[in-house]
């Protein structure tokens, strides 16, 4: 593995509804990108997630911060994960941003 992929999405929203917005929006996960990603666990302590999820048959784990101003995402992915992830950055940001803003 090499560096972790990170991202930071910003948001007005406080830390507690910001987490709320989140944990409704890992449903919305789950239904629509099913088909390519599993969420294998899913650990909630305050505004801090602990996860594991699977693609493309290799899976990765990662955290996710809720700050007063912004969430931080840390994925350690394997090398064919991290290519994908990496590629698809600007996508992970928008669908972060779409849970954070929907209401």
């Amino acid at each position: 593995m090499g560096q972790p992929f990170t991202a930071s999405i910003p948001h007005r929203l406080g830390k507690l509804e910001a987490t709320r917005r989140l944990q409704v929006g890992f449903t919305t996960v789950r239904s629509r990108f099913g088909r390519h990603i599993t969420i294998l666990e899913e650990i909630w302590t305050g505004e801090h997630l602990e996860f594991r999820i699977a693609a493309v048959g290799q899976t990765a784990s990662g955290t996710l911060d809720v700050l007063d101003d912004a969430v931080r995402l840390s994925v350690e992915l394997p090398f064919l994960l991290d290519l994908l992830a990496r590629k698809a950055q600007d996508l992970i940001k928008k669908q972060g941003q779409l849970m954070l803003e929907k209401k």
